[in-house]
């Protein structure tokens, strides 16, 4: 048998473990299910408990294990077109499947239809002792065991001989997974009560999840984590724990090769912090994060932008348009720019595509444009959603990551507000732009609200995006009622220390 071998504490003794076989439910088990013991996997039709099996027994077998599948409900060819259809089949090929589904010939030839008397359940049951013992498995599925209910006499019958079963199985040294249908009409309390660890499966339309909610001998990861099934099995999507993740950094300033911007910033935004840039539509914000990661890729840090509200070919004919070579860094590997559909991701989908752009690609500076798309977009429950972003940023602050998140207010002008949302708690910077209407005109000013980490300048400067790209004036020291939404000039602009630059 392939085993993986942990170790609790210093006195305890090493656990042997086997894996699950299916992406990231290995993560959420501390390292795979305890050898030797019981799995009970539960939920309604649908939801992919003989999934869970498949992936086990084709690891298994990949790995060298003897795996059986005994099989209560399904002809076997129809097991082995399922098997085929997530494409399991060629590691799946090797195991033998014992098929104890009813065949026509039990109505066909039974003339009236009574439940099966203990004989019945006898000798099913000896029929499965007579193949764990010939083939001596390392691993067995059983899909699925509520099927016993329909075999015994009653529940104390059911109850005992499962327990029976099990311990068979324990003895035989093997690791075993069984399934359960769990309906308010067959309720599976019972089952839960003898396993070694409970897998809930659930469809909350319009996301699939999972929970464990026991595991005899170890730690796991608790609440609900997010599900995937297509063509190529199953995959989990552990909710991510912001405080496992730390790596030393120095905090230096990131520039943003604009001296009049880096000057109201101290120097730029400092590594591993979050910086939320605020602002009407089509001000200038999703410009001004990229200017960062222009200025990142001179230095070879790669950075990555993830696209809510805009499609990518519209972002980069904008930004080419005013002299940012995205296409260029994109060639060289500094950038990766990702347009994120509709619907189409969980957050937990979403905060494991950005850890595997942190931790396999090396990224430096990570840009979510814009936290409302991301509230429309990510499939599930959008408070969630943002409170798991809070842990994504906690996540990116503790690897020394850089964060830029795009946040946008509905008035042009007017009052000042930092976001429609009241969501400022997730940032340690908030840099904001909006625009002035002076003389006539329509400007537009940059300022910093807030940096934790360091001093910044309080003054508002003019900002501009010409042909060339970013342009910041001097400050606005001329002007007052800025963030009432009523501009003025407190003397002659012609004579002031500031211009709208």
């Amino acid at each position: 048998m392939t085993e993986i071998t942990d170790t609790l504490t210093d006195k305890s003794p090493p656990l042997t473990r086997v894996s699950t076989g299916i992406d990231g439910l290995d993560e959420v088990l501390d390292g795979g299910y305890l050898a030797r013991r019981n799995y009970l996997v539960r939920g309604s039709p649908g939801v992919g408990k003989t999934l869970v099996g498949f992936h086990f027994l084709a690891a298994g077998a990949d790995a060298g294990d003897q795996s059986l599948f005994i099989n209560l409900g399904e002809a076997e060819e129809d097991v082995r077109r399922d098997v085929e259809r997530f494409g399991l089949g060629s590691e799946f090929e090797s195991v033998p499947i014992v098929d104890l589904s009813p065949s026509s010939g039990y109505f066909t030839d039974a003339g009236d239809i009574f439940p099966p008397d203990e004989t019945e359940g006898r000798s099913v049951t000896q029929e499965i002792v007579d193949e764990v013992r010939a083939y001596d498995p390392d691993r067995v599925v059983v899909d699925p065991l509520s099927q016993f209910r329909y075999l015994s006499t009653d529940e104390a019958h059911f109850r005992k001989q499962v327990l029976s079963f099990l311990k068979f199985l324990k003895e035989s040294e093997a690791t075993v997974v069984f399934t359960a249908e769990s309906t308010a009409a067959t309720p599976d309390d019972d089952l839960q009560f003898m396993s070694d660890g409970v897998v809930t499966l659930d469809y909350p339309s319009p996301s699939r999840t999972l929970e464990v909610s026991k595991f005899r001998g170890s730690e796991f990861q608790g609440g609900t984590h997010a599900v995937r099934i297509t063509g190529e099995g199953m995959t989990v999507f552990p909710q991510l724990l912001p405080g496992e993740y730390q790596a030393e950094f120095s905090p230096d300033p990131i520039p943003s090769g604009v001296p009049e911007m880096d000057r109201l910033l101290h120097g730029g935004l400092e590594r591993g912090t979050v910086t939320l840039m605020s602002g009407p539509t089509g001000v200038g914000k999703t410009t001004t994060g990229t200017q960062f990661m222009k200025e990142a890729a001179g230095r070879g840090d790669r950075s990555v932008i993830y696209l809510f509200e805009e499609s990518k070919a519209t972002f980069m004919h904008r930004l080419e348009a005013i002299n940012m070579p995205v296409r260029d860094m994109i060639d060289r590997g500094s950038l990766a720019v990702k347009e994120i559909e509709a619907l189409q991701l969980s957050s937990a989908e979403f905060a494991r595509d950005v850890r595997r752009e942190v931790e396999e690609e090396n990224t430096g500076i990570v840009m979510i444009d814009g936290i409302d798309g991301y509230r429309l977009s990510i499939r599930g429950d959008s408070d969630r959603g943002i409170t798991e972003l809070h842990a994504l940023g906690s996540y990116l602050q503790n690897v020394g990551v850089t964060t830029i998140l795009i946040g946008e207010v509905e008035t042009v002008t007017g009052d000042f507000r930092v976001t429609k949302d009241e969501i400022s708690y997730l940032a340690d910077n908030v840099l904001f732009l909006r625009y002035l209407e002076l003389d006539g005109q329509l400007r537009k000013a940059v300022g910093v609200l807030k940096m934790r980490a360091s001093d910044f300048e309080r003054t508002l400067r003019g900002f501009e995006i010409t042909e060339y790209g970013i342009a910041v004036g001097d400050p606005l020291t001329g002007l007052r009622g800025v963030l009432r939404g009523e501009p003025r000039w407190i003397e002659d602009p012609n004579t002031s220390a500031g211009s709208d630059g």
